[in-house]
């Protein structure tokens, strides 16, 4: 009598199938292309870069009101371009309908100071309670006596 012997084992498939999860990828790629643009609230502007910034973090809410100045004198209120002398009724028409009367000014580093000293006026014409620059962290260089790395 010859015994039959089960090889189950032959007939299984050890190879990983990643197509789905390529598909899934791609697919979460796609959607953070898509929307880390929309993140930005109002123009991206390069801010001047100081030691010690405060932290700010009202100011990237969706519904902060944010003044940019660039380094042509352009001012964005938000995401929209407008002169400077309207600016002193955009910002008393939205302080208007919100309840925290703050202005947060991105100032371009290379930005005229005539240009954003004329923005703040406006700002302060319109009635704002606080007005917060917004700035940008210095890097520190190595071997400076505050940066990590360097010093003794």
């Amino acid at each position: 009598m010859a015994m039959s012997k089960r090889n189950e084992g032959a007939n299984v498939n050890s190879n990983i199938n990643v197509t789905p999860m390529v598909d899934v990828m791609l697919v979460l790629l796609i959607i953070f292309m898509v929307i880390t643009p929309m993140l930005q609230n109002g123009v991206s502007v390069d801010l001047a870069k100081v030691n010690n910034p405060e932290r700010m973090p009202d100011a990237e809410k969706e519904d902060a009101m944010v003044v940019s100045v660039m380094r042509d004198g352009t001012v964005y209120f938000r995401s929209d371009k407008i002169p400077v002398d309207q600016l002193t009724q955009k910002v008393k028409d939205r302080l208007v309908s919100q309840q925290d009367k703050r202005v947060y000014v991105k100032a371009d580093a290379r930005a005229r100071f005539g240009a954003v000293v004329a923005v703040v006026d406006n700002v302060r014409a319109a009635g704002v309670d606080e007005l917060g620059l917004l700035t940008d962290q210095k890097k520190a260089a190595l071997g400076a006596p505050g940066a990590t790395g360097g010093g003794q």
